[in-house]
């Protein structure tokens, strides 16, 4: 195909036609300009499928640990919801009579009260993100600012899970020992 074209250019160059040299030379830059183009869009087009596959892998892996982060939240949600409705029903009984009060009933509800439960949710897939600054991989700019501000919604969460710890164990615990 090489051969081709010089043996065009030559026999132009020969006769001594250069307007038509300088249109097939025109001619042949733009045929190139067309091929590396073209090359460049196919090159892009293969990248953005392969960011569209990671980002799908991605997400599924996102999604895979934010279930299993909600089932254990629910878990903790239901155990405080028990301690809850064991120290009312606690407080229910004061001033407690060991006279009147079934022993029985007060013993099953001890097991709530004191239990502290906590929240550690599963964070491999976030920190990877963070790690490698994969987060340009995620189009949804509103899902990438959420994962990117969980560590702050984590953070005040344990931080309440710490402060609702210290009132169990300053007020509540002294006040139950106390009766």
């Amino acid at each position: 195909m090489i051969k081709f074209f010089r043996h065009i250019r030559k026999s132009l160059l020969m006769d001594n036609k250069t307007s038509k040299y300088f249109k097939y030379a025109i001619g042949e830059i733009l045929l190139v300009m067309v091929g590396i183009l073209l090359a460049l869009q196919v090159n892009n087009w293969n990248q953005q499928r392969m960011d569209s596959q990671k980002e799908k892998l991605l997400l599924e892996a996102l999604h895979d640990e934010f279930i299993k982060n909600k089932s254990q939240l629910e878990n903790v949600v239901s155990m405080h919801k028990k301690a809850l409705e064991s120290v009312q029903y606690i407080i229910s009984l004061f001033p407690i009579n060991p006279a009147t009060v079934n022993l029985d009933s007060l013993n099953k509800s001890m097991p709530y009260y004191a239990r502290r439960y906590t929240f550690s949710p599963s964070q491999g897939v976030i920190r990877s993100l963070v790690n490698t600054s994969s987060f340009e991989l995620i189009s949804n700019l509103e899902l990438r600012e959420l994962l990117i501000s969980w560590e702050d919604v984590l953070a005040d969460y344990q931080e309440e899970e710490i402060i609702a710890s210290k009132n169990v164990i300053e007020r509540i615990e002294p006040e139950l020992l106390k009766h």
